[in-house]
């Protein structure tokens, strides 16, 4: 599994070549030449928090330093309606 990279430039510009690029293997995001950033498909990403299993959100529970963060999301009402056709 080779790595693919982008500068930030590059990325800015295409984002959604860098996210196919992903698919199939971790991409890195340089600035002024260098690692900065890495991009990774979420089934990658949950294989590296050791639980292929888990959820979005428990996986960014796990990040440190958001600990402090408010996080109270509001439910969300959809309402529909009967559509007459003829």
């Amino acid at each position: 599994m080779g790595l693919n990279t982008y500068s930030s430039r590059d990325f800015t510009r295409d984002v959604s070549a860098a996210k196919r690029a992903a698919e199939r293997s971790p991409v890195i995001i340089t600035d002024r030449g260098k690692p900065a950033y890495a991009l990774l498909n979420i089934r990658d990403y949950y294989q590296l928090c050791g639980d292929p299993e888990a959820t979005l959100l428990t996986c960014m529970d796990a990040i440190t330093g958001t600990e402090d963060l408010a996080f109270d999301p509001q439910p969300v009402v959809v309402q529909t309606q009967d559509v007459n056709f003829g």
